[in-house]
């Protein structure tokens, strides 16, 4: 069957061929127009569309190194239907270094947005209008803030045994089911029918290379899951990703200055020591335990704390010995854990307070 032109902010790009696309957004105040801009790779032949995004906030630059080293694997050749890569959805805040835009306003709390409406208005809708309506599945990266570190992590809506099946596919360390948010870019997509992974992982302002290779790995896996991509021995091999919809955040008991002896990617039983925390000689210390079983999957980097600061993330599983343990079937993995009780929200990087 032969492969149509794929039309994007009005540039048609023909089948087998790779273009970049600015699509115009608003217009700053130096008076030039900022735009949105998309590697589009068209595949010879027919298939889905698929959106791979970054820095929704603009802080969280991990996505953009991700989707870079995805636009050097990737090739139209090698693709049935149309993969849209978008390295930096908040181009204000990249450019600022910061997690919002000028107006204060958070993006992945913007969408749908509207042509004439407040900054993140316009660029949400920009992304409603030209991506998401275009696709049949998107992948959104986000990490920690700064001075926090996420284990890579995926996080789906609940009640959806596609999204699981797409998650595990996916095979970071942990999958967990959380609630979508009103005007985010998951509840708009749902909303229109567009199935979405969120991937959390690394920290604000930061590259690390457990997070890439899991990015890569994890985009990669997914395309030859649903048919777009040819899988290969490299990526068909993942460990078994542990599920969850509770977590917590252990607090430091008192001000002072903390030596961690756990970290992300860790299983912890309730009572286990994370660190300790004392005075500025290490007096009057006191330990830090895990308040429930599970995987620690983010925690504070900065070893300098007050009283009440958040310092370790711990999502709940049955059996947190079992992180990392490898399965022969996707399947198998699907039905190795369900755990019971309603899915609780999770709380973004700026309300951790």
């Amino acid at each position: 069957m032969e492969t149509s032109d794929f039309e994007i902010g009005g540039t048609f790009v023909a089948a087998g061929t790779t273009a970049d696309v600015m699509i115009p957004v608003t217009t700053m105040a130096t008076g030039f127009e900022s735009v949105l801009s998309v590697r589009v790779l068209h595949g010879t032949k027919p298939g889905p569309v698929v959106f791979v995004s970054g820095a929704i906030h603009g802080d969280e630059i991990i996505g953009t190194a991700i989707i870079q080293r995805l636009a050097k694997h990737l090739s139209p050749e090698m693709i049935s239907g149309t993969v849209l890569l978008v390295p930096v959805s908040n181009i204000f805040g990249f450019l600022n270094k910061t997690r919002y835009l000028p107006d204060r306003r958070d993006l992945n709390r913007s969408f749908p947005g509207s042509a004439g409406g407040s900054l993140a208005s316009q660029f949400a809708y920009a992304f409603f209008s030209e991506v998401i309506q275009r696709s049949k599945l998107g992948i959104d990266i986000h990490s920690a803030a700064v001075h926090r570190y996420n284990l890579p992590q995926i996080r789906i809506a609940s009640g959806s045994p596609y999204l699981v099946e797409l998650a595990m596919a996916f095979g970071a360390p942990v999958i967990i089911e959380s609630p979508l948010r009103d005007g985010s870019m998951r509840a708009l997509a749902q909303s229109c029918d567009v199935p979405m992974l969120l991937m959390e992982t690394g920290e604000a302002l930061r590259f690390d290379r457990l997070s890439i290779e899991a990015g890569v790995g994890g985009v990669l896996r997914v395309l030859a899951h649903i048919g777009m991509i040819e899988a290969d021995d490299g990526l068909s091999v993942v460990g078994i990703p542990s599920r969850a919809n509770k977590s917590s955040w252990v607090r430091s008991p008192r001000g002072g200055v903390t030596h961690r002896v756990r970290k992300s990617g860790d299983p912890v039983r309730a009572g286990d020591l994370l660190a300790t925390v004392g005075g500025l000689f290490g007096e009057d210390a006191q330990d830090i335990v895990a308040t429930t079983d599970g995987i620690i999957i983010g925690h504070a980097t900065l070893p300098v704390v007050h009283q009440g600061d958040a310092l370790f993330h711990i999502a709940q599983v049955a059996h947190p010995e079992r992180a990392g343990e490898r399965i022969d079937t996707i399947t198998e993995a699907i039905l190795a854990s369900d755990p019971d009780g309603p899915a609780e929200p999770l709380l973004d990087e700026d309300e951790v307070i």
